[in-house]
């Protein structure tokens, strides 16, 4: 070989050299990533923690006879683990999530939110039936410093609601950072059954939310460009605690049960498999009680489930891979396949007695699709719904008041997405085509969409009519929300067209 080309041969040699390393790195490294993806806390959780309940809310009642109650959104830090690193957060009337609202079926109530943060926010009543000028989405954001004083009728079963902000964009980040809470609706139906009910005593909220913390004791949000759901973290705070454990003085208890973070599925059930009782779904009590041993829940859903004790026994509530029916990549990267301890019960060594839950619970009138005024098709998929980004500006579509209309509502996309609507609670008629199982037989406001698996709902928008300010429908894995996967609807009077949405210079409170 003429010594001229030695040197041109060599360096071929070692870009060569040099690539075969970087592919045979990139497999080693890509199977290495997918033998490491995914999180379980299993045996692993220290319960040394007692798990906070969240106080009541105090409310007054106003001489027009209004139930008043007072949030407070401001800033805050917290030492979760106790290690003496504390964390930037934000909470409604403390440092992290908030105190729990409770009112009765036909009170009027009025909340003063007053907004402490720097930046814009808003107050969402998330499963609440209420006018849409008061429903706390984004056409309604409270700017630093203002108070927003929404006031509504409640009207609606009693049934575990929460409330959260929907700042259009910014959601992940203001419900990352801590701000959200219960709300309880009670009514005579409910009162009047043999179900544990004192609250933070044998009748407990249980929100759940995962978050990853940095070196430093910083809140991270750092997101797998492969399961492209949004932030997963890898420790569980419920009710804001770090490995909580709950002291149960009855046979049996009840937990109000909801998926408080922005993208993981959770699957719950009990170490030991033992079953229990689901009693309601995000729009109250179901016909019924479901005897299951696991119940799956999406971002934003809720379950109330009855458990039975032992005296001196210890049970873990835990949840296991969820069922996303999205396929490999999903399940490794997407949370398909992460375990997490939750929750230890821990039973006296002597319990008070507690009844039977009832066989039978509340009467559903089921809504006939074949009197709906309109069949509806969305179908989500990347950061769209039927192909359009959200637009505050433009209302996608108009329901007629006093209607019922089923909406086929599907995943065509291999990415996990859930559904939610505002305004009102919808009944499951199918899924992909079946009937759905028992724990979709009640009143539901929020739904998983797992990939190709159509789901057929059925709603009955019977007041609250408006033809300018629009309710919300859209996926409620917050990334997706924020990144445009929503869409906005009018309730009009019969004949009624729509209208035009706020401006944008017409949001927020008054100061």
């Amino acid at each position: 070989m003429p010594a001229r080309r030695r040197p041109l041969t060599r360096l071929l040699l070692g870009v060569l050299a040099v690539s075969l390393v970087l592919c045979c790195g990139g497999v080693a490294a890509g199977g290495w990533a997918l033998a490491r993806a995914g999180t379980d806390t299993v045996g692993q959780v220290e319960f040394t923690r007692p798990l906070a309940v969240p106080p009541l809310a105090g409310s007054r009642v106003d001489d027009r006879g209004r139930r008043v109650f007072d949030l407070l959104a401001r800033e805050g830090r917290r030492d979760f683990r106790g290690d003496g690193r504390q964390t930037r957060t934000a909470g409604f009337d403390g440092d992290y999530l908030g105190p729990t609202l409770r009112a009765r079926r036909g009170e009027q109530v009025v909340v003063n939110v007053v907004n402490r943060l720097a930046e814009r926010t808003s107050v969402h009543w998330h499963g609440m039936h209420l006018p849409a000028r008061m429903d706390g989405g984004p056409h309604q954001s409270i700017r630093p410093g203002a108070t927003w004083s929404p006031t509504w009728t409640v009207d609606q079963p009693a049934a575990t609601l929460w409330y959260h902000p929907h700042p259009h964009g910014e959601t992940e980040d203001h419900v990352y950072r801590g701000l959200a809470g219960m709300f309880i609706v009670d009514d005579d139906r409910e009162a009047a059954l043999s179900l544990p009910r004192r609250y933070g005593v044998d009748d407990v909220p249980v929100i759940v939310q995962d978050r990853s913390f940095s070196r430093s004791g910083e809140f991270t949000k750092t997101r797998n460009s492969i399961n492209a759901i949004g932030v997963l973290g890898d420790t569980l705070l419920v009710n804001g605690t770090v490995g909580p454990y709950l002291d149960v003085t009855t046979e049996r208890v009840r937990l109000r049960l909801l998926n408080g973070s922005t993208a993981r599925l959770y699957d719950f059930g009990f170490a030991d498999d033992r079953p229990f009782d689901m009693i309601a779904s995000d729009g109250g009590l179901l016909p019924r009680p479901a005897r299951l041993t696991r119940i799956q829940l999406s971002p934003g859903e809720r379950a109330e489930i009855v458990v039975s004790v032992r005296p001196g026994e210890r049970v873990t509530l835990r949840s296991t891979g969820p069922d996303l029916g999205a396929g490999f990549l999903a399940d490794r990267f997407a949370g398909g396949r992460d375990r997490f301890d939750v929750l230890q019960l821990r039973a006296a060594d002597r319990l008070a007695p507690s009844p039977a839950v009832p066989r039978t619970l509340v009467p559903l009138q089921r809504l006939d699709p074949d009197t709906a005024s309109d069949t509806r098709r969305l179908e989500f998929a990347g950061r769209s719904i039927n192909g359009q980004s959200m637009d505050l500006g433009r209302i996608d579509f108009a329901v007629t008041r006093d209607t019922t209309e089923v909406w086929e509502v599907a995943n065509i996309d291999g990415t996990p997405h859930n559904f939610h609507v505002h305004d009102v609670q919808f009944q499951v008629l199918s899924v992909a085509g079946e009937a759905p199982p028992p724990e979709l037989g009640g009143w539901k406001d929020t739904v998983y969409l797992a990939p190709h698996r159509p789901v057929r709902i059925a709603l009955r928008f019977r007041d609250h009519s408006d033809p300018d300010v629009p309710y919300m429908y859209h996926c409620h894995l917050l990334y997706h929300e924020d990144a445009g996967m929503m869409g906005q609807f009018v309730v009009v009077e019969p004949g009624q067209r729509p209208g035009r949405p706020p401006t944008h210079s017409a949001h927020g409170g008054h100061g």
